[in-house]
């Protein structure tokens, strides 16, 4: 497809409906990188090296302090919500569209800053790195940070790394982890109308349905910060044909557990939970697995973060590629326009008045003036 080039001195509204413009579902952000290295290349202040479908870009000012900005240019499958739109809605003018949220708003702000601090001449109070990468919405190991973090591992590297993830403009610190298993339910399989000669396996995922269903969620509190878990089937598949009892059934679950609990405690609770079902011939596969990350916000990095934007902290709810930053041992914090809450919804949106706000806060850290926000939750 032709992309239009992207004008990274137009506002963030403009730029955010530029980037939804261009539809970027997991595995196909090739068009959309390239508009995005094009546009960092053309500013003639940063390094730029491409590396897949992730661009990356620095700053090299002899700082003594880095940053890194990093947001992922992936979104779910569109669901008839491209091309953008405007609309005023209860009185909120509001940007309709796939990842207008998740994360395009985010997107938007990081090639803003590159706009104004990637040109010769510019001095920010800090060497700056912008990390645009693939694959973030799909299974860990496509990720394409993770491609990063094993070829390019010192591009990563900073004093703190801002994920412009949708927070709403706040700071969420943290994120939950996330596991998925698929629990096999077996059976035998038969004729239809002579059902009693085999043993009906989607029937039998009724007792794996029924523990979901009466599960009730863990919260806790971490570093002042709400953690709440959830563990939920997402993917239900069985059946051979209209007039054969199907002999196997596969339920996928999805368990996201907050950042006290490491990976294997997680697997772990997620097999006491389901014993029974286990003990009786059900089998359970780990398919997918990603660490959370503990809020750090006490780390003098984040601390400063999180006073420069003068709102209260929160915790992330979701999982966020802060952990992968977490475990180098860079403090990283969630701070973005778009509201968490819409990510992924058909008719997910960013609120215009959110997005400005945002960029004036991370602009006020990022030349070190204390400018703040102030509420706007």
């Amino acid at each position: 497809m032709t992309v239009p080039a992207l004008d990274l001195t137009a506002d963030v509204l403009t730029l955010t409906r530029a980037l939804v413009d261009v539809p970027s579902v997991s595995g196909t952000e090739e068009p959309l990188a390239d508009a995005v290295e094009a546009a960092l290349r053309g500013l003639g202040g940063l390094e730029v090296v491409r590396i897949g479908n992730c661009v990356l870009a620095r700053t090299d000012l002899g700082r003594d302090t880095r940053v890194v900005l990093a947001g992922h240019l992936d979104t779910v499958p569109v669901a008839d919500n491209v091309p953008s739109r405007l609309e005023v809605v209860d009185g909120e003018e509001r940007l309709y569209g796939c990842g207008t949220s998740d994360m395009k708003a985010g997107d938007a702000l990081m090639l803003r800053v590159a706009g104004m601090f990637g040109v010769p001449g510019a001095q920010p109070a800090h060497d700056l790195t912008f990390v645009f990468y693939d694959n973030e919405e799909v299974e860990a190991v496509r990720n394409g940070l993770g491609r990063v973090a094993r070829e390019l591992r010192g591009w990563l590297y900073g004093d703190l790394a801002i994920l412009l993830e949708p927070t709403d403009g706040g700071v969420e610190g943290g994120c939950q982890g996330t596991m998925r298993v698929v629990l096999t339910v077996p059976g035998e399989r038969a004729h239809s109308a002579r059902s009693w000669l085999g043993r009906n396996a989607v029937h039998g995922a009724a007792s794996i349905l029924g523990v979901l269903e009466a599960y009730r969620a863990r919260e806790v509190e971490i570093d002042g910060l709400h953690f709440r878990e959830g563990l939920n089937a997402v993917r239900i598949e069985g059946g051979v044909a209209g007039n054969v009892v199907p002999d196997e059934c596969r339920v996928t679950v999805n368990f996201r557990f907050a950042p006290d609990r490491d990976e294997d405690a997680a697997e772990a609770h997620v097999r006491e939970v389901f014993a029974d079902a286990l003990a009786a011939g059900v089998t359970l596969e780990v398919t997918d697995m990603s660490g959370g990350a503990l809020p750090g916000l006490s780390e003098p990095a984040a601390a400063a973060f999180v006073a420069a934007v003068g709102t209260p902290a929160r915790a992330k709810l979701g999982w966020t590629d802060v952990a992968r930053f977490a475990a180098f041992g860079i403090p990283a914090v969630n701070y973005g326009p778009g509201d968490p809450n819409q990510a992924h919804q058909r008719g997910e949106h960013v609120r215009v008045d959110r997005l400005q706000p945002a960029e004036d806060a991370l602009v006020a850290y990022l030349t070190g003036t204390t400018t703040t926000t102030g509420d706007t939750a």
